[in-house]
């Protein structure tokens, strides 16, 4: 049923449940596994205003939390293909280019994590998951966090 699957990471536990259920789809259907991971380089600096050192660190835990996710995906027996954008334009969000890079990369299903936040904590912290599910280019498959 499913040729191409997709999964977002971020390091999370939510996003690792969200990856065990992928690697585990992928599997059953004899699927294709991509893994994204989006660099978000504006989230605390204004374009133009990063210092070095955050840099580095941003993106030396980016390579972490997709390596984390290959090894698991390559010890379930799946050789995933990764996709590690960076945001670097002030406004754009991360469900945006996850679901850009879903679209370019023809994913007929998303997998993603979702913690299942409600009331002020989500009004507060917002969540990646809720627009993904707005603008997602494929069927979607949502996995709660415990």
């Amino acid at each position: 049923m499913y040729q191409r699957i997709m999964v977002a990471v971020d390091g999370s536990e939510t996003a690792g449940r969200g990856l065990k259920e992928a690697i585990n789809l992928a599997k059953d259907q004899k699927a294709r596994l991509a893994i994204v991971h989006v660099i978000d380089l504006v989230v605390v600096y204004g374009v133009g205003q990063f210092p070095g050192a955050y840099i580095g660190a941003t993106r030396e835990l980016a390579r972490d939390v997709v390596e984390h996710a290959r090894k698991t995906a390559q010890a379930a027996g799946i050789e995933p293909e990764i996709q590690s954008p960076e945001i670097v334009t002030a406004g754009y969000h991360v469900a945006e280019t996850i679901t850009e890079v879903a679209h370019d990369w023809k994913a007929d299903l998303l997998v993603i994590g979702t913690h299942g936040r409600r009331g002020v904590s989500r009004l507060l912290i917002g969540s990646v998951a809720e627009r993904v599910v707005r603008l997602s280019p494929c069927p979607l498959l949502l996995v709660r966090g415990a």
